[in-house]
C-alpha cells in the first residue's frame, strides 16, 4: 500500500517537471521568434538614406513666333489635422495661410467644418491646385508657423503625442492654356488620369491627343543620399542624381500674332453677315506649312463649360459636307488630266436649263447658250461641268477624284480626319449621278480635303499635306522632325493640267463669281461654291458657302487659303460672292500686312489711278483694302520675351461689337517698319 503512493507522488512529480520544462521550452521558442521578428521588420526609425523625387512634366506647345501656348505644372496640396491647429492662434494661421497661396480667408475658414458646421478634428485639405511657386512659400511658412506655436501636439491612435504641422504634398501634374482660346481648336484639350495617385494630363483632342506619345513625359528623376540629423540629403560622392526626362515641345508652323489677327477678323466677319461658323486656314503651297487655322467657334482648354461642347469637335477636318461648285475645277482637271477636253472645248449650254431624264432638269444661274471650258468654271455652269463629266467613264471620274484626296483622310497632323464619301462605282457610271458629282452634291468631303485639293492648282499638280507642327524639342534643343503624315503628297494632276486650272482660277477672280478677291500687285485665284444644306433628305434654304483658291507675289511666295462660311444669315450673304470671298481677301489683306505676301508697287498704282512717278503709301498697299480692322489689347504689363512663359496676365483683349471703319491712308514721308523687321514685341503690340 505504501509502495503505490509512493509510486503515484513519483509519477506526479514528474508529470509537474515535464510541464515546466514544456512550459519553459514554449518560452524560449516565443522569445526567440520575438527577437527574430524584431530582426526581420521594418522597423519605423530614421533611415540613414533619402530619396527626393522629381517627376518629369509633359512637353509644351509652342507657337511659331515663341510664345507658350500650353504647358504644365506641378500641383500641390495643403493638409492639415484640425486638432492640431492651436484655438488661440487658428486665425493666425489663416491670415497667414490666405497671405502665402492667394486663398481668400472665408474660403480657408470653411474649410474647418463640415457639412454640419461642427469643427473637423481630422484631416484637412485646404487646396488642392496649389502651383509649385506657392508650394515652395508655404512650405517656408509651415516652419515659421511651428515657431511661432500655431501647432500642438495631440494624441494619436496609439496614446502617443504627436506634433502634425503644415504639409505641402505634390500630388500631380497639370496642364495650363495662358492664351485662352487663342488657337484652342487646333491644341485641343486634356482629361486626367492617375498613375498611382499622382494625376498626369491625358490628350482627349487636337494637338494634345495626336501627339500624345511625343509630349507625355517620359522618366521621372530622383537624388538619392544619405541624410543629416535635419532630414536633408547630404550631397557627396556616395549621392546620387538621375535627371528627369520630360516629353518633347511642339513647335508650330503658325505664329500667334498672325493667327490672332484672322481671329478676330473672323469673329468680326461672322457677326457682319451672322453666320453659325466660318472656317479660314492658309498655307504655303509647296511645303503645306499652315500659317494659320481659325475658327469662330473656340474655348477655353483651361475651363470647359456646357456652351462650349459644340466647339470641343473642330469642323477643319470632323465635318463632313456637300461641297458645291467649288469642285468643279476638281471635275475639271479630270477630263483634263485624260485629254479629253482643252480650255477652249466649246460646249452648248442650252441657255440655262438642260433636260436629263423625263423629270430632271439641270439648270444655271447665268443663262448662255454656250461657252468654253474656261468659261464653263468662269460662270459656274452646272451645265457645261456635267458634260464634260460624261466624257469620262464612272471609274475614270471615280479614279480622279480619289486621286485629289477625296474619300481619303488628308493627313492633317489633328486627332480626327474623317474620310468622307463619295458614291460608288454602280452610281457614278449613271450619267446623272456622274452629272450630280461633278458639280459638288450627292458627296461628303471636308475643309481640309479641298483645302488640300487646291493646292494642287498652284503647286504643279501636288497636293501637298498640311502640316500644323513644323518639329520637336528635347530639353537639350535638340530638333527632331515630326512623324510622317498618315496620307502623303498626292500627284493629283499633272503640270500641263495644274497650270490651265491655275490660269482659270485666275480668270474667276478677274472676271467671274470671285471678283471681289482681287487684290492689287498680287495674284489671286479661286473658285466659289454656294451649296444648300440637307435636313431629313431634302435641301432646305439654308448654305454653306466656300472659296478656295492661292494668293501669290512676284517673290515667289505662294500661299493655298480656303474659306468655309456655315448658315450665312443676313438677307443675301449666303451667297460666298458676299460672304466667303470677302472672307478671303481679309486673309490676303493680314498676309500682306505681316509680310508673307508682297504686292507689286507699280500695279497698285495703276489700280489706284495715282499720278505717274508717285510712290504709294505703304499704309494703301497693306490697308487700302476692306479688311476689317484689329481691335486693339491692353496691355496690364510688359510684354514677355517669346520664352516658354504664362501670359495670361499681361494682356486682356477689348472687343468691340461693331466693326470699326477703316481710315484712309495718310500721307507721310515716314516709311513704316516692315512687319518681318519688327522684333516679336512691336508685332504684339501691332496685333492688338
Amino acid at each position: 500500500m505504501y509502495k503505490e503512493i509512493n509510486n503515484k507522488a513519483i509519477k506526479q512529480r514528474s508529470l509537474k517537471i515535464l510541464l515546466l520544462f514544456l512550459l519553459l521550452a514554449i518560452a524560449i521558442i516565443v522569445f526567440l521568434f520575438s527577437i527574430l521578428t524584431t530582426i526581420t521588420a521594418q522597423r519605423r526609425i530614421p533611415s540613414h538614406d533619402t530619396v527626393l523625387h522629381d517627376r518629369s512634366l509633359r512637353g509644351a506647345i509652342i507657337s511659331a513666333d515663341g510664345f507658350t501656348l500650353g504647358s504644365s505644372q506641378k500641383i500641390y496640396q495643403a493638409v492639415i489635422r484640425g486638432a492640431s491647429i492651436n484655438p488661440h492662434k487658428k486665425a493666425l494661421f489663416i491670415k497667414l495661410f490666405s497671405i502665402y497661396s492667394g486663398i481668400p480667408e472665408k474660403e480657408i475658414e470653411d474649410k474647418f467644418k463640415d457639412g454640419k458646421g461642427n469643427e473637423k478634428k481630422g484631416n484637412i485639405v485646404i487646396s488642392k491646385t496649389i502651383n509649385a511657386k506657392s508650394a515652395m512659400q508655404l512650405k517656408s511658412l509651415a516652419y515659421k508657423l511651428r515657431q511661432m506655436g500655431v501647432f500642438r501636439s495631440i494624441k494619436n491612435a496609439n496614446g502617443i503625442q504627436v506634433l502634425y504641422g503644415l504639409d505641402i504634398i505634390e500630388i500631380g501634374e497639370q496642364r495650363y492654356f495662358p492664351l485662352g482660346e487663342i488657337l484652342s481648336p487646333i491644341l485641343g484639350y486634356v482629361g486626367e488620369k492617375n498613375e498611382n495617385r499622382y494625376a498626369r494630363p491625358e490628350g482627349k483632342k487636337g494637338l494634345e491627343r495626336q501627339y500624345e506619345k511625343h509630349i507625355t513625359s517620359k522618366k521621372n528623376g530622383y537624388f538619392k543620399g544619405k541624410r543629416d540629423v535635419l532630414g536633408a540629403v547630404i550631397h557627396d560622392k556616395n549621392s546620387m542624381k538621375i535627371h528627369r526626362v520630360d516629353g518633347l515641345d511642339l513647335h508650330l508652323n503658325i505664329p500667334l500674332a498672325l493667327q490672332r489677327r484672322v481671329e478676330l477678323m473672323l469673329d468680326q466677319m461672322k457677326e457682319e453677315i451672322d453666320a453659325d461658323e466660318i472656317i479660314v486656314a492658309a498655307m504655303e503651297s509647296k511645303t503645306g506649312k499652315v500659317v494659320s487655322l481659325a475658327s469662330t467657334e473656340r474655348f477655353n482648354p483651361s475651363g470647359i463649360t456646357q456652351k462650349d461642347i459644340p466647339a470641343l469637335n473642330p469642323k477643319f477636318s470632323e465635318y463632313p459636307y456637300e461641297a458645291g461648285s467649288v469642285l468643279k475645277p476638281i471635275s475639271l482637271a479630270i477630263a483634263l488630266n485624260h485629254n479629253l477636253v482643252t480650255p477652249d472645248t466649246v460646249f452648248n449650254t442650252y441657255n440655262g436649263k438642260f433636260q436629263i431624264g423625263k423629270r430632271r432638269w439641270i439648270t444655271d444661274d447665268e443663262k448662255f447658250d454656250s461657252l468654253t471650258v474656261r468659261d464653263i468654271i468662269v460662270h459656274s455652269s452646272n451645265i457645261g461641268i456635267s458634260q464634260i463629266s460624261w466624257k469620262l467613264t464612272g471609274k475614270e471620274f471615280r479614279d480622279g477624284l480619289l486621286g485629289f484626296g477625296l474619300a481619303r483622310p488628308s493627313g492633317i497632323d489633328l486627332s480626327r480626319d474623317l474620310p468622307g464619301q463619295i458614291k460608288p462605282l454602280s452610281l457614278l457610271d449613271h450619267p446623272m449621278h456622274r452629272a450630280n458629282s461633278s458639280y459638288g452634291y450627292g458627296m461628303m468631303v471636308t475643309f481640309m480635303q479641298l483645302f488640300k485639293a487646291y493646292s494642287a492648282f498652284n503647286n504643279d499638280g501636288i497636293a501637298v499635306t498640311p502640316r500644323i507642327v513644323n518639329y520637336l524639342e528635347d530639353a537639350k534643343g535638340n530638333h527632331y522632325n515630326p512623324p510622317k503624315p498618315r496620307v502623303e503628297n498626292l500627284q493629283a494632276a499633272t503640270p500641263k493640267t495644274a497650270a490651265q486650272i491655275h490660269d482659270i482660277l485666275v480668270e474667276v477672280v478677274n472676271r467671274g463669281t470671285g471678283v471681289k478677291a482681287q487684290y492689287p500687285g498680287l495674284e489671286i485665284g479661286g473658285k466659289t461654291g454656294t451649296a444648300h444644306i440637307a435636313k431629313n433628305g431634302r435641301y432646305v434654304r439654308e448654305y454653306h458657302s466656300s472659296f478656295y483658291g492661292f494668293a501669290n507675289d512676284a517673290k515667289g511666295n505662294k500661299y493655298t487659303i480656303g474659306v468655309l462660311v456655315i448658315r450665312a444669315k443676313k438677307y443675301l450673304k449666303y451667297f460666298a460672292s458676299l460672304s466667303a470671298v470677302p472672307t478671303f481677301k481679309n486673309m490676303v489683306g493680314i498676309l500682306v500686312d505681316q509680310e508673307y505676301l508682297k504686292p507689286e508697287i507699280q500695279e497698285v498704282i495703276d489700280k489706284e489711278n495715282l499720278p505717274s512717278g508717285t510712290k504709294p503709301a505703304p499704309s494703301l498697299v497693306k490697308t487700302k483694302q476692306k479688311v476689317p480692322s484689329v481691335q486693339k489689347t491692353t496691355i496690364k504689363a510688359g510684354l514677355p520675351a517669346p520664352q516658354k512663359k504664362t501670359v495670361k496676365e499681361l494682356f486682356s483683349i477689348e472687343k468691340k461689337t461693331k466693326p470699326v471703319k477703316q481710315p484712309q491712308p495718310i500721307k507721310t514721308n515716314t516709311q513704316p517698319k516692315p512687319a518681318k523687321n519688327k522684333s516679336t514685341h512691336e508685332l504684339f503690340h501691332d496685333l492688338f
